[in-house]
């Protein structure tokens, strides 16, 4: 594509066209190929997928993910707007955004795969646009991850985990890539982002072994887990997290969200199911602040497969509507809003609400 005739695409044919009609992007936004394209259309964030399901160890289906979660929204587009009835603001108001295709996976190749997701990555950022990336089974955060701060500087950016797992399993000294389950492991031996940079939130069930946890222990790494929840509060434990975020050394914040960090009541279409865990709400409002009151430089949700969706398309839905929380908060801190725990009065009953 010459430089001339750069600049994101619309793909809809129609004035009106329902979500599920047509070449389904994210949002149904404008669709970009290259990084000249996000530089001509100068994007704010481009929505990547990565449809890999290489490195699971458990149910099979996450590299459906993107496309799962691309096509469960349920409104009519253009024009293209999604006031949040939470908080009263609209990232189409503040953002623009594109939606930049998927990675270049290759079945059966990891490596490969590694170098091209970084790639992938590397380009959105190089372009100046913040990366929202679909997954995908949780090794992609690794190669995400390590995109990111290859931009930024590596040990100079922190990372907010909601999982039900740490994914800290060692990786055998075979040559292997690693898998799903020793991402964040990865990212902390290689130098990328500093273990005492490492805040996660919703870890329960019955992994891992005490010589993981000490070596998670070790590296300073702050794990909230459901345990502390239960006996805190969700919303004390999210000030707390938040408050870490901040106070890191780390001048910048990528957040991966693992669907499974939601109770399967709310999100059965996963690979790895923990029983206990968090709320739609609840993890919905946590990525809604975390973006608006720390501010993000990347995200990932993982872990979402189809499949399971036990036919009504839940968990994707969940996901959709958690990135959709992401840029709705992105668009808050670029409106300036200033209030922590922030919902508009009107919708909240508080002072300015209709009078019944």
């Amino acid at each position: 594509m010459d430089a001339e005739n750069a600049g994101p695409k619309r793909v809809t044919r129609y004035d009106w066209e329902p979500s599920y009609v047509g070449i389904q992007t994210f949002l149904k936004l404008p669709l970009s190929l290259t990084p000249a394209d996000l530089v001509a259309g100068g994007i704010d964030i481009a929505i990547g997928g990565i449809p890999w399901d290489g490195t699971n160890t458990a149910r099979a289906g996450t590299h459906l993910g993107p496309q799962g979660i691309r096509r469960c929204d349920n409104a009519w587009s253009p024009p293209l707007n999604r006031p949040s009835q939470m908080v009263r603001v609209d990232p189409f108001d503040h953002l623009t955004m594109t939606d930049y295709g998927d990675a270049d996976v290759v079945p059966g190749n990891p490596a490969l795969t590694q170098k091209n997701i970084e790639r992938f990555v590397g380009e959105i950022l190089g372009a100046g646009a913040m990366p929202v990336l679909l997954g995908g089974d949780h090794w992609i955060t690794w190669p995400n991850v390590k995109a990111v701060a290859e931009h930024y500087g590596a040990g100079n950016v922190a990372v907010i985990h909601f999982d039900a797992h740490t994914d800290t399993a060692p990786v055998p000294d075979d040559g292997g890539v690693g898998n799903h389950g020793t991402a964040i492991r990865q990212l902390v031996e290689s130098g990328t982002v500093k273990g005492e940079d490492f805040i996660q939130i919703g870890i329960r069930g019955n992994w891992p072994d005490p010589s993981v946890t000490a070596w998670m222990e070790d590296q300073g790494m702050k794990t909230h887990y459901m345990a502390e929840i239960l006996a805190r509060g969700f919303d004390t434990v999210l000030d707390d997290a938040i408050a870490e975020a901040k106070a890191s050394s780390a001048e910048h914040v990528f957040l991966t969200l693992d669907i499974d960090a939601v109770d399967p009541a709310f999100a059965p279409a996963t690979g790895s199911p923990e029983p206990g865990g968090l709320t739609s709400l609840e993890i919905m409002r946590a990525v809604r602040r975390i973006t608006h009151e720390v501010g993000i430089v990347g995200m990932d949700v993982v872990e979402v497969s189809p499949p399971y969706d036990v036919g009504n398309n839940i968990t994707a839905l969940l996901a959709h509507r958690c990135v959709l929380e992401a840029l709705t908060g992105t668009a808050m801190r670029r409106a300036g809003i200033q209030e922590s725990s922030y919902l508009d009065p009107r919708a909240a009953g508080g002072p300015g609400a209709p009078a019944a």
